[in-house]
């Protein structure tokens, strides 16, 4: 959702991030209207990266105080989770956020996790540095506890006199192990990413999911974004599909 600070300054808004910001978020919930529209199951937006807690400190609390205002909007009766059934995730280093944004995430992810119409992640507090170094370190504890139990267990069998189990233990991670603790594993990896205002960086975002993805950066700016660039996304991803399964099937 690239472009919410340029489009303040490009309309000489007063407040010029804040107002930019929330003319990105009402792009925002267009944009899951026509998801919803078009039979879009699952949908990823990147709210935050651990790299923007770098700007300027005031504009940091800017966002974190919009945040929670949003966040505390989608628990109402008349929000877009509960007007098309959508199931809100929020996924990320959500321990770098303060508690209240953690305490109304938490909140909406249990009052959204019947609906099942519509998948959104909101990925707050993330990079895919940080996504990928989370996982592996979890998979490491993981193997450390299965090593200490299965060397237990050898020792007991030791005990008794049985030659079951005797051997080395191996401690392999697999790809499977490290996907398991992705915070984005309750998606499957996207077919298509759109970035907008013409960047064609991923800016830290889903390097691990985006290996087999079709990426579409129109050059309009995020809040001036509409049906006509996700009909276009969407029509270029049908023109490459075969070309993108065969990846798929390769990778």
């Amino acid at each position: 959702m690239d472009g919410n600070r340029r489009y303040a300054k490009k309309l000489n808004l007063l407040a010029e991030e804040a107002d930019g910001h929330k003319a990105g978020f009402l792009a925002l919930i267009s944009m899951l209207k026509y998801c919803y529209e078009l039979g879009v199951k699952y949908v990823s937006i990147y709210a935050f990266s651990i790299e923007n807690f770098k700007r300027r400190p005031d504009e940091v609390q800017n966002l974190m105080d919009l945040m929670l205002e949003k966040i505390q909007g989608l628990l109402k009766e008349e929000s877009i989770v509960n007007q098309y059934g959508v199931r809100v995730y929020f996924r990320g280093n959500l321990t770098l956020l303060t508690e209240p944004i953690r305490v109304a995430a938490e909140e909406v992810m249990m009052a959204t996790a019947k609906n099942t119409n519509l998948v959104l992640l909101i990925c707050v507090a993330y990079t895919s540095s940080d996504d990928i170094m989370h996982s592996i370190q979890e998979s490491c504890k993981d193997k450390w506890v299965e090593i200490q139990e299965a060397n237990a267990s050898k020792a007991c069998n030791r005990a008794i006199g049985s030659k079951e189990y005797e051997g080395e233990e191996q401690a392999t991670i697999k790809l499977i192990d490290i996907e398991k603790h992705m915070y984005m594993d309750v998606a499957p990896n996207p077919d298509i990413l759109i970035r907008t205002s013409g960047e064609t960086r991923l800016s830290n975002f889903l390097l691990w999911q985006t290996r087999c993805c079709l990426l579409y950066s129109p050059t309009t700016l995020w809040p001036e974004i509409g049906l006509r660039h996700l009909v276009r996304a969407v029509l270029d991803f049908q023109r490459h599909h075969s070309c993108l399964e065969k990846k798929k099937k390769q990778a």
